[in-house]
């Protein structure tokens, strides 16, 4: 089995095949984070989906209407012989802008690519035959006229028939709950297929059995970061009745919890804080060997003693975030930091950057502007209204 991450577009090296298609014309610009229009609408969004989200929880509504099967096999050609590699692209935090979008979808959707490391080794990868977007698949909010110009338009045009369309699993992130999770099920699990894709999934977590006793499970845990009921027993029958003692796991996580443990206090929910160790100890019943996760725009990797590895791959085209903080580099467990993408160095440079604030995001400079003098207009006139109605003494 081999694993192709979004991150290998960095990566110095060229590409093997023809000359670039044709390129579709740009369509939507990177998402001004900073404008307050966006900022407005992004929270009513999130206060939306988090208040109506815990009263109508999707995925309970997904486990009763909508059946999938307890695995997708992948191990198997259509021969019924086992495979001996099965090609794998992952990708998360994407649909943004067209140009960011598009660059990381004509790398993944290339035929081929051949990269070279830091020692001057070069490798041969070829398109995955599955495709898994791990988490966030469009900014900022879901709706179905976002992720059709935002994420699929921009896969569709990368491929342009250059190999065949890969299978694809999403795995559900905040953004893509804005909107209750109607859209993303739409999208990917009502058997949809695009000219970018196949999709087969049928609830918003899924389970697929790769070659080698390797398996890949991707988990919905974005409402209250909860494993809702009828999921914990779909993983708990795949454990169960599909894994052999000695297969392993690849645990695709909307979020990074072993990073976000280390700047986030913990809510005081015991039960649901513990989000992996209960879905390692009492659902599937065994350690598993690799975590993958996006959120973070950036690439690290941690590892443990043991080989055991933890990977933040989030560079499918979103903003970029630092790789220089938090600075501790062992999360808990024992795994310590082995690689990252940007390095801390350039990362700590790029920061600088953000003197920039006031010319790259002028509306919100004059937005804050307009509120402050509001602000102060209102203390002023209550300190006028004090001093005249103070007593005078003579």
């Amino acid at each position: 089995m081999a694993v192709r991450a979004s991150d290998v577009s960095r990566m110095p090296g060229r590409r093997t095949e023809p000359a670039p298609q044709p390129r579709t014309p740009p369509g939507k610009p990177m998402v001004s984070w900073f404008d307050p229009a966006v900022l407005a609408k992004s929270g009513v969004k999130a206060l939306l989906s988090g208040t109506f989200g815990r009263q109508a929880d999707r995925r309970l509504l997904d486990a009763v209407s909508q059946p999938q099967p307890l695995c997708f096999d992948y191990s198997e050609t259509n021969t019924e012989h086992p495979r001996d590699e099965l090609w794998l692209d992952y990708v998360s935090d994407l649909g943004d802008g067209w140009d960011s979008t598009y660059a990381v979808a004509s790398t993944v959707m290339a035929p081929k690519l051949e990269l070279t490391d830091a020692c001057g080794k070069t490798h041969s990868t070829e398109g995955g035959d599955v495709l898994v977007f791990g988490g966030d698949e469009v900014y900022p909010t879901a709706s179905v006229e976002e992720y059709q110009a935002r994420t699929v338009v921009p896969y569709e045009a990368a491929l342009n028939r250059r190999r065949p369309r890969p299978h694809l699993f999403a795995v559900p992130g905040n953004h893509d709950w804005y909107d209750g999770l109607v859209s993303f099920t739409r999208l990917f699990c009502q058997g949809r297929h695009s000219k970018g894709w196949h999709t087969r999934q049928r609830r918003s977590y899924f389970a697929l059995k790769l070659p080698h006793g390797w398996w890949l499970l991707g988990t919905d845990m974005q409402l209250q970061s909860d494993l809702d009921l009828p999921q914990v027993r779909f993983f708990q029958k795949v454990a169960r009745k599909k894994m052999a003692p000695t297969d392993r796991i690849i645990l695709c996580n909307a979020e990074p919890a072993w990073i976000k443990q280390q700047v986030t206090p913990h809510a005081g929910r015991g039960f649901l804080d513990n989000n992996i160790d209960f879905l390692e100890r009492r659902v599937l019943g065994k350690s598993v060997s690799v975590f993958l996760a996006g959120d973070l725009h950036h690439y690290r990797r941690h590892q443990d003693a043991a080989g055991r590895q933890k990977i933040v791959a989030g560079g499918g085209g979103a903003f970029l975030h630092p790789t220089h903080l938090p600075k501790k580099d062992q999360s808990p467990g024992g795994f310590e930091l082995k690689e990252c993408f940007p390095p801390k160095r350039t990362s700590r440079r790029m920061t600088w950057r953000n003197l920039l604030f006031p010319v790259l995001n002028p509306w919100f400079g004059a937005f804050m502007g307009v509120v402050y003098t509001l602000l102060g207009w209102g203390i002023a006139a209550n300190l006028n209204e004090g001093a005249m109605g103070a007593p005078s003494f003579q």
